[in-house]
C-alpha cells in the first residue's frame, strides 16, 4: 500500500518515519550486519540499529496512545478557531512526539552505531522542541535540525573517525542546506548527499577498503534518510545500491583477508575483550570526569544524552573499571556487557567453520539468572528478562537466531510478551524458520512445557505436549505492591505483599510466609500433584521450607521442588500441576 505523503514535519510525521525506518532496518538488517566490520567485526550494526529505532517507535506510539486517551475526555470545542489549534487539539505536539523519539532511542541504544543513532535523533529533537507546542516545521526548521544532529553526534564521540556514520551526517546536513524550502525537497537532498558519503567510505577508512565494503553504521543512516524521503513524498528511493563484499562476523569477504577489529584509533589487530553499555543518570560535571576516565580505559567511546539521563558505549578489558566509573559519576543501570570470546570478531575466520543447524531447539524468555540457569541446563536458549525491562521482538529474534535450528519452540513466559513474541515468531518465519509459540504465562509454566520437550519426536506432536503441560500447570506469585492500587482482592497499600493467581489478584496480607501459604492452599484446593516454588533473591529460605513443611503435612500426594531464581522481581513464583 502506498504511503500517504506528508506535507510538513509534524507528530504524525514523526511517527510515520519511525514506522517507515523500523520497517526499512528490518529488510536491510541482514545486509548491515554481513558488512559490520568497524569499529569490531562483530556482525551486529543492523539488529543494534534496529532494536535503537524499535525502541523510539514504541515511545512514539506511547505518546499517541496516551494522547488518544486524553482526548477522548478532552472537549476540543475551544481548538476551532485556527489550523494550527486544530492540528494540536487532534493529536501530541510536534515536541512532544520529537522528544519522545529521542528518548526511547536514548533508552533502547544499542551497539555503538545504535548510540551514535540515538544522539542524531536528539540532535533533531533539541532543534525542533524549541518551537514549544507549534504542530509543525517546514524546511528550513528540518535543515536546521539535521545540521544540529550532525554536529550533537560528532561531539559525543571521544574521537571521530571519518568514513564512518559521522561523516555521513554531516554530508546529509551539507546537502540539505542548499536544498530549496521544502521538506521534501530537504529530505531529499539529504538522503542523496548521505548515499554519496556511503559510497565514498572505503576510501577514508582503511579496514573498509581492507574488507571491500562500505561503512556499516552509514548504510543504515541512508537506510533511516531514505524513509523520511518517503515519509514526505510516499515512494521510497530505490535500494542502497552500494559495491560491498559479504563479509561474516569472523569471516572474510571474497578474495579479502578478514578485517581485524581495530578501535577508533585503529591501534592494531585485536580490541578491548568487553563491549560495555548502560543507561546513567548523573550531572553533565561528572559525564564530563566520567568521559576522561572511559577513554583512558579502552575505546569506541559514545556518551549520547543530556538533562540528567546518558547511555554510555566503550570497549574495554576491564568491563569492572568501567561500570565502577559509571557508579561514581552516578546512577548507572540496564547494564549490558558483552565478551568479544571465542569464535567472535577477534577471532580469525580459520577459527570459525559455519555452525550447521540443529534440528530443534526452544527459546524461552526468562526472569532471573537462576531461571536462566536452570533453562539452559535444559537445553534451552534463554533470553534474560530483568524487572522493568521486557525484552523487544528484535531481541527475541536474534535468540532465536543464537538457537541456530530449523525449528524453534518459543517460551515468552509472561502474558504482556505475547505480541511480542508473536511479531518475533513472524519475523523468524520469513527468515525460512518453523517456530511455534507456545504462550506460557509464567516461567513456572515454562518448566513443565520443557520438561515434556522431546525433539526427536516429530515437530507437531512435541508442540501439542508442550502446549498441554503449560496449560495443564496454574501458576501464581507472591510480591510487593509498589504503590496503592485497586485489585480484585480489595485495595493494597505500597508495602503490602501480593499473592497473585493466574494473573490476578487474590490475597494482600502483611507476611510473605503467611500470603505465599495462603496462595498455595488456594491452588491445591483444586488438585495437583507437583508443586514447583521458585525463589527471589529477596525471599527468605524460610519461606520455601515453611511451605514444603506445609505440602508434606497436608498434601502427602503432592511432591514440591525448589529453584533459586535469581533476579527475577517477584519475591516466589508458584507453578502447580
Amino acid at each position: 500500500m502506498a504511503q500517504v505523503p506528508q506535507r510538513f514535519f509534524d507528530a504524525l510525521a514523526v511517527r510515520t518515519w519511525c514506522g517507515l525506518s523500523l520497517r526499512a532496518l528490518g529488510r536491510a538488517r541482514e545486509e548491515i550486519d554481513a558488512i559490520n566490520v568497524y569499529p569490531v567485526a562483530d556482525g551486529d550494526t543492523g539488529t543494534n540499529l534496529y532494536l535503537t529505532v524499535e525502541s523510539a517507535v514504541a515511545a512514539v506510539e506511547a505518546v499517541f496512545a496516551a494522547h488518544e486517551v486524553d482526548g477522548g475526555t478532552r472537549d476540543a470545542s475551544e481548538a476551532r478557531d485556527t489550523s494550527e489549534a486544530r492540528d494540536t487539539a487532534d493529536g501530541p505536539s510536534l515536541a512532544d512526539a520529537v522528544g519522545a523519539m529521542a528518548h526511547g532511542a536514548l533508552i533502547g541504544a544499542r551497539g555503538n552505531s545504535g548510540t551514535i543513532l540515538a544522539q542524531l535523533l536528539r540532535g533533531m529533537a533539541q532543534v525542533l522542541t524549541e518551537r514549544g507546542d507549534s504542530a509543525h516545521t517546514e524546511g528550513p526548521g528540518l535543515r536546521l535540525a539535521l545540521r544540529h544532529a550532525a554536529t550533537s553526534a560528532r561531539q559525543a564521540v571521544a574521537h571521530p573517525v571519518e568514513g564512518t556514520v559521522l561523516t555521513v551526517a554531516s554530508a546529509a546536513a551539507d546537502a540539505a542546506d542548499g536544498a530549496e524550502d521544502d521538506c521534501a525537497e530537504v529530505a531529499r537532498a539529504a538522503y542523496e548527499g548521505a548515499r554519496a558519503a556511503l559510497v565514498a567510505t572505503p576510501g577514508q577508512l582503511p579496514v573498509l577498503e581492507r574488507a571491500g565494503v562500505v561503512d556499516a553504521g552509514g548504510h543504515g543512516l541512508v537506510t533511516v534518510l531514505a524513509a523520511l524521503v518517503e515519509t514526505f513524498t510516499g515512494r521510497a528511493p530505490g535500494p542502497v545500491a552500494v559495491p560491498h563484499a559479504r563479509v561474516e562476523p569472523g569471516g572474510a569477504g571474497p578474495g579479502e583477508e578478514r578485517a581485524t577489529g581495530e578501535c577508533a584509533e585503529e591501534g592494531g589487530e585485536g580490541g578491548p575483550a568487553f563491549e560495555v553499555i548502560y543507561l546513567l543518570e548523573a550531572e553533565d560535571a561528572a559525564v564530563a570526569r566520567l568521559r576522561r576516565r572511559l577513554d583512558a580505559l579502552g575505546d569506541s567511546l559514545v556518551v549520547v544524552g543530556g538533562d540528567g539521563l546518558w547511555n554510555v558505549h566503550v570497549h574495554v578489558d576491564d568491563a569492572g573499571a568501567a561500570v565502577e566509573a559509571g557508579v561514581e559519576a552516578g546512577r548507572p543501570y540496564r547494564i549490558r556487557i558483552t565478551h568479544f570470546g571465542h569464535g567472535d570478531a577477534h577471532t580469525t575466520g580459520a577459527e570459525r567453520p559455519p555452525r550447521e543447524r540443529t534440528q530443534r531447539a526452544v527459546v524461552a524468555v526468562v526472569p532471573g539468572e537462576g531461571l536462566a540457569a536452570l533453562y539452559t541446563e535444559a537445553g534451552a536458549t534463554t533470553l534474560l528478562a530483568r524487572p522493568g525491562e521486557p525484552p523487544a521482538s528484535g531481541e527475541l529474534v536474534q535468540a532465536v537466531r543464537r538457537a541456530h535450528a530449523r525449528e524453534v519452540v518459543l517460551l515468552p513466559n509472561d502474558a504482556d510478551l505475547r505480541h511480542t513474541a508473536a511479531a518475533a515468531a513472524e519475523q523468524a518465519r520469513t527468515e525460512g524458520v518453523r517456530v511455534a509459540l507456545i504462550p506460557t504465562r509464567s516461567a513456572v509454566q515454562g518448566i513443565a512445557a520443557l520438561a515434556v520437550h522431546e525433539p526427536e519426536r516429530r515437530f507437531d506432536e512435541d508442540v501439542v505436549a508442550m502446549t498441554s503441560a503449560a496449560g495443564a500447570t496454574r501458576h501464581a506469585e507472591v510480591t510487593v505492591a509498589e504503590r496503592q492500587s485497586w485489585t480484585t482482592a480489595g485495595i493494597c497499600q505500597a508495602g503490602d505483599v501480593l499473592g497473585l493467581i493466574d494473573g490476578d489478584v487474590a490475597v494482600i496480607g502483611a507476611d510473605v510466609s503467611e500470603v505465599a501459604a495462603t496462595v498455595l492452599d488456594r491452588m491445591l484446593s483444586a488438585g495437583g500433584e507437583l508443586v514447583t516454588l521458585v525463589l527471589g533473591d529477596e525471599a527468605p529460605q524460610a519461606v520455601a521450607d515453611r511451605l514444603e513443611a506445609r505440602v508434606r503435612e497436608a498434601y502427602l500426594a503432592v511432591d514440591t521442588v525448589v529453584y533459586r531464581g535469581g533476579r527475577q522481581g517477584a519475591l516466589l513464583l508458584v507453578g502447580v500441576e
